[in-house]
């Protein structure tokens, strides 16, 4: 049976904004308060895409969250119409506005963790939306997160859905962003490895000092158990936590994988010697690790490029490719790195540069946009196919985009009723074209 990875990518929702209410995100900290261009933030996401199916890949698209939450803003005490709410609200409380206006969910790493049906003991695809508890912007999530998912995925016998973790700091879950996947072939069983930040339970183990550790252990070891994974195909691995420490939120801002090629800095993990002789045993002598040494590629210019942040693809002809952000070309000692990469045979055929620069300054990257999940033929025509990109529905989200979405964002624009209309404008016809039903709360 054949099997291909298929990338579905966060459409940028119309409030996207610099609020830095991600701590730990040098990148969202950085440029907080400056203005955003919704817009160009969402065209050039879809300019991406659109480069993936034109290489003849699997894209699809997962629709944003309606914001800003009018919900949560209510429960929070604020009364009287939606303009009275979000006039009080920008008044008495502007973070908490902020975090209910965010559009973070474009970043579809943190969406869910997906197991391939090669993995699971039951044969089908397993999807859980992440929990987030770290961060309250982005907590908000994951009861939409599942909406749309089970609407683009809704075949049951070929997909199950799962409920996001208990919202606890214990269980904090952030997804596909801290989980990699490795094998020979993507529709042979692959070894899941699953990194943490921190043991929730032992206070003695190590952790991070300045910033966060949003992945926990006992989050990773209860997602194995509910994808009913095999434990002889599951690795669990700390990230190292001096690079947390550094900028490192997430592990997809350190490392990436495809099939049996780990793409990673020398500092990446705790034990990283020991991961990699472990995954050499797993896929019976196929693993290959291209490790960036510090002396060539600092922690911090990592950071500020997103090297690995990058997506990395098996092209249709059997090359890989790798998708790095406009930043790195901008930051010499990864340019340079990169250039002497494509000289040595050591797995990655091709570079390209994707300028993704409204996602970039607040935090977001190539990987970060886009959630990997491995389809057979059968599970892809299960897929709702209006989710599926292609020129036609590109193009009708370029107009969609246009149409809808402001050039231009400032922080006292959130407070804007006529930016909430706008928005749930623009998701209800989404919603139309994708296929996906009343997904959101006003459409209910």
């Amino acid at each position: 049976m054949s099997a291909c990875e298929a990338n579905f990518d966060g459409l940028v929702g119309p409030t996207h904004n610099y609020a830095g209410l991600s701590v730990g995100n040098i990148a969202s900290a950085s440029h907080r308060d400056q203005p955003s261009s919704p817009r160009d933030a969402a065209l050039q996401g879809l300019a991406k895409m659109r480069r993936l199916m034109a290489l003849g890949l699997v894209q699809g698209v997962l629709a944003p969250q309606e914001r800003p939450d009018m919900a949560t803003l209510r429960q929070l005490g604020f009364h009287g119409s939606d303009a009275q709410v979000l006039s009080r609200a920008a008044r008495e409380a502007p973070r908490l506005l902020a975090a209910c206006c965010s559009a973070s969910s474009m970043w579809a790493a943190n969406a869910a963790t997906v197991s391939p049906s090669a993995d699971c003991a039951d044969g089908r695809v397993h999807f859980t939306p992440a929990n987030l508890v770290s961060k309250l912007h982005r907590s908000l999530e994951p009861d939409t997160t599942a909406r749309i998912l089970r609407a683009t995925f809704a075949d049951e016998r070929q997909f199950a859905h799962h409920r996001p973790l208990p919202a606890s700091e214990v269980l904090g879950d952030e997804g596909a962003a801290n989980h990699n996947r490795l094998c020979r072939d993507h529709a042979e069983p692959g070894v899941e490895l699953f990194v943490y930040g921190r043991v929730a339970t032992d206070t003695s183990a190590p952790a991070p000092r300045r910033f966060p550790a949003r992945q926990t252990r006992e989050a990773c070891e209860a997602l194995i158990r509910k994808h009913r994974l095999d434990p002889a195909r599951v690795l669990l691995v700390q990230q190292n936590p001096a690079v947390i420490d550094q900028g490192v939120f997430h592990n997809d801002v350190i490392a990436v994988a495809n099939r049996n090629l780990l793409f990673c800095h020398e500092a990446a993990f705790l034990e990283q010697r020991a991961l990699a002789d472990t995954l050499q045993q797993r896929l019976d002598g196929a693993f290959r690790m291209i490790e960036v040494p510090s002396e060539q590629v600092s922690v911090d210019a990592a950071v500020n490029s997103y090297l690995f942040n990058s997506q990395l693809l098996t092209l249709p002809n059997g090359s890989t490719l790798l998708l790095v952000p406009g930043e790195c070309e901008r930051e010499p000692s990864v340019w340079h790195y990169l250039q002497s990469l494509l000289s040595d045979a050591n797995g990655i055929d091709q570079l390209e540069v994707a300028d993704l620069r409204q996602s970039m300054a607040n935090g977001g990257g190539p990987a970060c946009l886009r959630l990997r999940v491995v389809l057979t033929p059968a599970q892809q025509r299960a897929v709702n196919q209006h989710t599926l990109l292609t020129p036609q529905l590109a193009s009708q989200l370029d107009a969609w985009i246009r149409r809808h979405y402001r050039d231009r964002l400032c922080q006292a624009d959130l407070a804007d009723p006529q930016l909430l209309e706008e928005s749930r404008t623009a998701l209800d016809e989404l919603t139309g074209l994708l296929a996906l039903g009343s997904i959101y709360p006003f459409q209910r």
